[in-house]
């Protein structure tokens, strides 16, 4: 008879007493489904997290729950699926706090967002490219590369810096080039100038790339054979950017990004009178993190289905999907609205709660679909957000999670209608509009 190991408990279950489904160790595949999960969850929420700390916010409530909720994904430790489902809602609140505070970090840091027009391409004279999502990063390069002669430019997450006042200020952010993380392969050979990656969705460039001796990475990001900085002290990257010289330029075009929550609220009244005067059917919540995978074209489509008296919310990596189409406007507004980075989710739930508020209904009952693309556990940890609301009839792709299970998904279903994407964007979109 072959024996079977369990790595739950870490034996074989021939001997042991491990047979079947449940072994010695208590659990099954729904308890593991809702461990992974929730640790997924929790390893979202931390790198949102270790981006709020940065900016000195931190709160002894989220601290707490992260060691509560590891603890509770140790062996022999919980086999309870209502109790696990808890704690994986509870990161949701948890991650929700903490995209709070990290908003409030940038606009305290940086000040108030503004809409504005980036110029995106690259340009004449030397050039840095910084990636990830650390804007603390992005400041002290341009602080200390201020009187260098080098222009620095914003790549993939980094695009929203260009909202911030602290961070426009520096007439050397010079504008912005490439999309989102799975081309930046392509992208980061031709830049030709060293390349910073403050945080994940850094990819490893391959035999076929060259530019390894020009990228450089932040802390706990790290990539074989590239230099990793341990302190915010840039001198090596400006010094290369130098050393380099002039890049080959590329044609440019100018787009405007920077519908911060704040922004969007600002025209509250604006908005609401626009629905009410039929000017305005319905909001689209289209973004969250890209991929490489088959399919995911259906929210590019998606988005130039969307009909002309609506509103198209994006954030997240997942907008370079849908922003290069010309939406036009309604009301007197963009129709799309690039509101920022992954996290910038947080601004959208505002903008829900307000609109709700304003039309005195629950999210629920506004003309309000979401459509959200995900990769990573960021995205995880976001979608435990909405779920905590109560955000109920998400579309997510490009396929549902692998790691939930039949029985977890069907919770989720009942509970609160999750879906995956359609194979007609068209008609999915046309449904939501009924």
């Amino acid at each position: 008879m072959e024996s079977m190991y369990c790595d739950q408990c870490e034996q074989t279950r021939e001997g042991t007493g491990c047979v079947g489904e449940v072994g010695v160790c208590g659990k099954n595949a729904d308890v593991e489904s809702l461990q992974k999960t929730l640790l997924y969850g929790v390893k979202g929420m931390c790198a949102y997290k270790h981006h709020a700390r940065r900016l000195g916010k931190t709160d002894p409530e989220v601290d707490a729950f992260v060691e509560d909720a590891l603890f509770a994904t140790v062996t022999n430790v919980n086999f309870d699926m209502e109790s696990l489902l808890e704690l994986v809602l509870e990161c949701g609140r948890m991650n929700l706090r903490v995209m709070e505070m990290l908003d409030a970090g940038h606009v305290e840091t940086f000040g108030k967002p503004s809409p504005v027009e980036v110029t995106e391409g690259i340009q004449e004279g030397p050039g840095i490219l910084v990636t990830g999502h650390d804007m603390v990063d992005l400041r002290d390069l341009l602080e200390q590369s201020k009187n260098a002669g080098v222009k620095v430019y914003t790549h993939g997450e980094m695009l929203p810096a260009h909202m911030y006042p602290g961070l426009r200020k520096y007439p050397h952010l010079a504008g912005h080039y490439g999309g989102a993380w799975q081309k930046q392969r392509f992208e980061w050979e031709r830049f030709g100038g060293p390349i910073l990656a403050t945080t994940n969705c850094v990819l490893i460039p391959g035999p076929a790339f060259t530019y390894l001796d020009r990228l450089f990475t932040t802390r706990v990001t790290a990539v074989p054979g590239a230099k990793r900085l341990k302190t915010n002290d840039f001198t090596p990257v400006i010094e290369r950017a130098k050393q380099i010289g002039a890049l080959n330029p590329t044609p440019t075009v100018k787009r405007t990004i920077g519908f911060h929550h704040s922004v969007i609220l600002g025209l509250a009244d604006k908005v609401v009178e626009a629905v009410k005067q039929g000017k305005i059917r319905h909001f689209f919540v289209i973004g969250g993190c890209d991929g490489a995978e088959p399919g995911r074209n259906y929210f590019s489509e998606y988005a130039k289905s969307c009909p002309p008296d609506s509103v198209i919310l994006t954030l997240g990596c997942g907008k370079f999907r849908i922003r290069e189409h010309d939406y036009g406007t309604v009301a007197g507004i963009p129709r799309l609205l690039d509101m920022g980075q992954c996290n910038d989710a947080y601004g959208a739930i505002q903008v829900a709660l307000a609109l709700a508020k304003a039309f005195n209904c629950g999210v629920n009952d506004l003309p309000l679909t979401l459509c959200i693309s995900w990769f990573e556990q960021k995205a995880v940890a976001v979608l435990l957000t909405l779920l905590y609301l109560g955000v109920k009839g998400i579309r997510l792709g490009p396929a549902l999670p692998a790691f939930v299970t039949p029985n977890v998904l069907k919770v989720l279903v009942d509970k609160f209608d999750l879906k995956p994407i359609g194979v007609d964007p068209k008609a999915d979109v046309e449904a939501a509009v009924a």
